[in-house]
């Protein structure tokens, strides 16, 4: 046999993709990533969760706080409802409660003012704070906080007028 014979007679090597049939050539191409390639897109997502992360718990606190907002604007209307029908606004011992039940002493209640059997708690779990009106000032409502605390800074400053 001549050099030219043996060569095209002889078997390939085993690991040349070209001695393969064509559909495992294809299945060894997908057999799975490697490990520089799966740590490649590790540290892509790592940069992206350190990007995005704190802006969007940054929308999440603000959205707590905005909710607080809204909802002292709706006991405040229901507030002025009970003073329509009563003539006069809760005492700090009757509270938010008597805007859902009737009080005892209040002629003229038309109540609920407010949906559902209770006072919605604040975004953070807590009571809202409520403190009727004295001689010359005006009632005094709103939340103290994601801590529960008069005072504080950001998520833990107070909503409403409660704090002045």
């Amino acid at each position: 046999m001549t050099e030219e014979g043996d060569a095209c007679c002889s078997d390939p090597a085993p690991d040349d993709d070209r001695a393969r049939p064509a559909p495992m050539r294809a299945a060894r191409a997908a057999d799975g990533f490697t490990l520089v390639e799966i740590l490649v897109v590790l540290v892509i997502l790592g940069l992206l969760g350190a990007l995005v992360g704190p802006r969007v718990l940054g929308y999440l606190s603000s959205a707590k706080s905005d909710t607080a907002e809204l909802q002292i604007e709706n006991l405040a209307q229901a507030l002025d409802l009970y003073r329509l029908d009563t003539g006069r606004y809760p005492s700090s011992q009757d509270g938010l409660a008597v805007l859902v039940s009737a009080p005892s002493d209040a002629a003229g209640w038309n109540g609920p003012y407010l949906d559902g059997e209770a006072v919605p708690l604040d975004p953070w779990g807590n009571p809202y704070v409520y403190e009727g009106p004295e001689a010359d000032t005006s009632y005094r409502l709103g939340s103290l906080g994601a801590d529960g605390r008069p005072g504080g800074e950001g998520e833990a400053a107070d909503v409403g007028n409660v704090g002045r």
